[in-house]
């Protein structure tokens, strides 16, 4: 079972991750309260434990503006997370060699047969992704496809996560306290992720 801590926007946030260990953080590159730019991420990542890899995450933006970030060495993983269509991915392969995570909602599953053969993961999130709001879980009964899960998952609800089918768990306002990480919550939830059985 893989952890990714996702939304490190604080010199402290990479502390926590560096001490805590989980196997990915993610930088947001779009807008969004914890959006960061090409400056900050490089000193995160010139900070960052080696051992972790990077994802960057971003939305319908310009496959240039992607292409630039992962040639300064900023990110190991590209998070798609907007209405990105299979010909952008396509072209998108083309000009990057990263692997691709492809982020659907729950409420249009339906779609994650369009990008089978194309992308390398997905990410299933809530109907409203970044709303920090869980969902209807067993709507995840029957994928096949690797997926992270996303979307309101927290301590009370850590371990019931993990069963859900998914290789991996994406979290960031979940491990938050006022808006910030909490190295007591990221702590605990990459913890109780390492000693799941899936």
């Amino acid at each position: 079972m893989l952890i990714k801590i996702c939304g490190l926007f604080k010199n402290q946030d990479i502390d926590y991750v560096n001490e805590a260990l989980p196997d990915f953080v993610g930088f947001v590159f779009t807008k969004s309260k914890r959006q960061i730019g090409m400056k900050e991420a490089l000193y995160f990542k010139q900070r960052l434990n080696s051992s972790i890899q990077t994802v960057g995450v971003f939305v319908n933006q310009e496959i240039s503006t992607i292409k630039a970030i992962v040639d300064m060495g900023l990110i190991d993983y590209i998070q798609l997370h907007g209405q990105e269509s299979l010909d952008y991915i396509k072209l998108l392969k083309e000009k990057i060699n990263k692997p691709i995570i492809k982020a659907i909602t729950i409420d249009k599953i339906d779609t994650i047969k369009e990008y089978v053969g194309f992308v390398d993961c997905y990410l299933i999130d809530g109907p409203r992704p970044g709303s920090g709001e869980t969902y209807d879980w067993n709507l995840l009964k029957g994928i096949t496809e690797r997926f992270f899960l996303a979307g309101g998952i927290n301590q009370d609800n850590i371990q019931e996560a993990c069963l859900t089918g998914c290789i991996g768990i994406d979290i960031s306002s979940g491990v938050e306290t006022n808006g910030v990480k909490d190295i007591n919550k990221i702590k605990h939830i990459v913890g109780v992720v390492r000693n799941a059985k899936g």
